[in-house]
Order: C-alpha cells, then structure tokens, then sequence
C-alpha cells in the first residue's frame, strides 16, 4: 500500500488557516483528523473524517502515529467502507492482540454489510440461509452442523408462520437450524438461541408498501444477517465455549395467485392462533416459527434480532437499536453488551398488558395491535405468545440502527453492522 494516504488521530485543533472547528487537515505527507471536543471526540471524529476522504475517493489509507487505539481504528474504518468500492486499509499496528480482534470484526461486519447490501434477485430465502451457514462452518468446521428446511417441508415440521409469509413466491420459504456445539457432545445443554428475521424482500404482501417504502426491503433480512454476524465474531474472538443454537426465518413476502391474504389464520405449533389483518406485519410471523423452536431447547437464554417496526425508528431514529423485554435483568444485558461495544441502544417498554394489545375476532390474537397502541411494544408482544412461559429469558432486539437509507456523515448508505458486536458480547459474556 505506498500510495495509501497516511492518516494520523490527534486531539488537538487545528492550524487557524484551517478554520478553529476544522475536522481535517492537510499536508503534503497526509491528512490529520483533529479530535477535539466539537468533533465529538475520538471515535466520532474518526469515523466521520473517514467518511469525508471516502467521499473525496480516496482509495487507500495508512493510519499512523501514536493517537491510535483499537476502538478508533475501528471507528475509522466503521465510516470508510463503502458498498460499490473496496477502500484499502492498513491499521497501523503491529500488536497481535488488536489485528485478531480487528480482523474478527472484519470478517463479520462485511459478511453482514455485504449480504444486507445485496440484490434481492441474487439474495434469495435458500441463498441468505446457505450464505450463513457457509461462514459460520468455515469459522468453526468441527463445532457447527446445521439443516435447511424449505418449501412445503416447512409445513411438514409446522413452520407455518415462515411457509405462509412466503409462499406468495416462486423461490421457497426456508429455514436454517444451525447448532455451534463446540464440545462435540451432543447431550450439552443449548446455552443460548438465536433468531432472526430473513425477509429477503418485503413487498408489504396484499397491504402494498408504496415504493418509497418498499426500496429500501431487501434490507429487512437486516435481523438473520445481524444475528449470524453476532455469532461468527464471537467465534472469531475464540472465547464462545457455550453451545449456541441459530435460526434464521427466511421468506420473501410478495403478492401472487397464491400469497397469504388479510382475514387468513395461520395454527402455529404451539396451538397459538393468529389472524392476519396486515400483511406487512410479516416479521412476527415468520420469527414465530423460530421462538417455537428456540424455547423446545430451553436454552437459558432466548435473543431475537429482526427489522421489525418503523415504530421503533420513529421512537429511537437510526443511530440506537430499540431492546424490549419484560424482564429487567434480561434487558440490561444486552444494554450493557452495546455499551460495552460502543454500540447504541435503547429501552423500549414491554408489558404483561400489551399482551391484550393485539386483541382478534376470530383467532386468540391479531398481527398488529389495536389502534392508538405503540407499534414496537405490541410487536414485541406478539412475539412472547411463541416464548416459553410467554418471555422467560427471552431479550427483543427491533433493529431500529441496522441500516442506513442514504449516506450520513458517519456511514455509507446501506447496512451498517451495528449491532453485531452487541449480540456477540452477549453471547460471551452472559
């Protein structure tokens, strides 16, 4: 990398010719990011600047000096990628201890990105599980096994909430049932399950999004890709000694001759029925299907990442992913993994009462709540009637910072990984 730019991290302003709020600065070895306190500090600063000279097309970047940590690094590269460019950089270090951890995060954070960021002609239901599955296998070839259960073989084991949402397609609904054993011994306990919601695109169904609305879905598999990245960096980090269960409900929800309509009642296996009143509230049907099969293990621990509800976004914006639970304890876990990640998120409230928010005339609940309830809650609380005792041990993440619409001062348009390092330290550290 001779040509790479050479950036150095300083906290000090810069030259008065620059202007006392510069950001960069200029000089014929290099660039310098000043860090000072209008900047919003180190890591913003970074990731911010980092987004400026991507913007300039600068192709290839050397970070220098002494002002430099594993989190700043990081936070500059956070802002450097770039979706139809492949931005070079060096890190700048030597120590063995930070470049396994960077290179973790790498590696998970651009499978996430990546596969966020893909077509939805190239990003099927069958190719979103077998991309997971293919990474997670190659990180850990003697800890991970794993099965696709898709088309009518859904119905065949009572996926009837993945099968229903996707059989309006001509490619099949699947799911992926993945198990990271690293003991080998089959009879360990499951420590923690994974579920994530993998709408490979989400066309509203009969409850048509408008195209506005609809350009952005071949990112509402943003929960299965975030929940698979979780997993492959904690692998890659090589402190996950716990069994861990992943299921990934995937489906493209389109309008055919055959596509689930308004006034159907999916039976899922647990005995719950649910009437479907919108079916752009397809999210909670497909997860449905994955807590079924996450509680059957009783694992201690029950996580769901999903794109669930613009409520959420309405609620906490895109820089904060929304956490719901009806159990303190459970809640703060993840909060404490985000913030020990530098990741943001943020309490929702989730209540016993909202479990009567979704009241149906015909079926023991409806998909969407009652009008004048709050979108993420009641969402969320479809989901407990799939949990064991209706929440035990079970913590909802509605991924309100997952992806990004057009590009910002601190990321490129499209997936952003945030949140994989949260689900990651929750599964190391719980």
């Amino acid at each position: 990398m001779t040509n790479a730019m050479q950036v150095q991290l300083v906290e000090t302003a810069a030259a008065e010719t620059w202007g006392d709020k510069a950001l960069i600065s200029f000089a014929e070895n290099g660039a310098t990011i000043h860090a000072i306190e209008a900047a919003g500090g180190p890591l913003v600063a970074a990731q911010r600047a980092a987004r400026r000279l991507d913007g300039m097309g600068v192709p290839a970047v050397k970070l220098v000096g002494d002002g430099w940590d594993l989190e700043s690094r990081w936070a500059f590269r956070a802002g450097y990628f770039n979706p139809t460019r492949d931005n070079s950089l060096d890190w700048g270090t030597d120590d063995a201890t930070e470049l396994k951890e960077l290179e973790a995060r790498e590696k998970a954070a651009r499978w996430v990105r990546e596969i966020t960021n893909g077509t939805p002609e190239d990003v099927s239901p069958q190719v979103l599980a077998q991309s997971a599955a293919d990474l997670l296998q190659e990180l850990a070839p003697d800890a991970v096994s794993y099965r696709i259960i898709a088309g009518d073989d859904l119905l065949k084991e009572e996926f009837v909430g993945i099968h229903n949402v996707g059989r309006g397609s001509v490619r099949p609904p699947a799911m992926l049932q993945l198990d990271y054993n690293p003991a080998g011994d089959d009879s360990a306990p499951v420590d923690t399950c994974l579920v994530g919601k993998g709408i490979t695109f989400d066309s509203g169904g009969y409850s048509l999004k408008p195209s506005a609305g609809m350009a952005t879905m071949k990112s509402d598999m943003g929960g299965a890709a975030m929940v698979t990245g979780g997993l492959a960096l904690a692998i890659a980090r090589g402190e996950l000694n716990k069994r861990v269960r992943l299921y990934l409900c995937c489906a493209e929800n389109l309008v055919s001759g055959h596509a689930f309509k308004l006034g159907d009642i999916i039976r899922y296996k647990n005995g719950v029925t649910a009437e479907i009143l919108n079916t752009d509230a397809e999210g909670r049907l497909v997860l449905a299907d994955g807590l079924i099969a996450a509680s059957e293990q009783e694992p201690r621990w029950i996580l769901d990442a999903a794109t669930l509800t613009g409520a959420a976004k309405v609620a906490v914006g895109r820089d904060y992913n929304s956490v719901l639970s009806f159990e303190d304890e459970t809640a703060q876990k993840v909060l404490d993994a985000a913030s020990a990640e530098n990741e943001k998120a943020w309490r929702l409230p989730l209540e016993k009462f909202h479990l009567e928010q979704t009241p149906s005339g015909f079926a023991d609940i409806a998909n969407v709540g009652a009008d004048g309830t709050p979108g993420a809650s009641t969402a969320a609380a479809f989901l407990a009637r799939f949990v064991r005792e209706e929440g035990r041990g079970w913590v909802h993440m509605d991924l309100s910072g997952s992806y990004q619409p057009g590009a910002g001062d601190l990321w490129a348009q499209g997936a952003k990984g945030h949140g994989l390092r949260t689900i990651a330290r929750f599964l190391q550290k719980s």
